[in-house]
């Protein structure tokens, strides 16, 4: 969908994504959804919060993952 998000997960980060680093993608995920790179004054309230919603459910999303497979087998050898 939009290519400056960049996966949070192990193994593509090799440690647990930032604040800020899911704070850029819920930014970079509402700017592609409302077709806005910058709101304008009376959109910017609406904006920060689905900013603000978009990173609390990536937050949520990525501490609930459990990652299987190759790559999570190779980190405890």
């Amino acid at each position: 969908m939009c290519r400056s998000i960049k996966t949070l997960r192990p193994p593509a980060l090799p440690e647990e994504a930032t604040e800020d680093e899911i704070r850029a993608a819920a930014l970079q995920y509402v700017r592609k959804v409302s077709g806005f790179r910058a709101p304008a004054a009376h959109n910017r309230e609406a904006f920060e919060r689905a900013v603000d919603e978009v990173a609390r459910a990536t937050a949520v999303l990525l501490e609930n993952l459990e990652v299987r497979g190759a790559a999570a087998r190779g980190a405890g050898s």
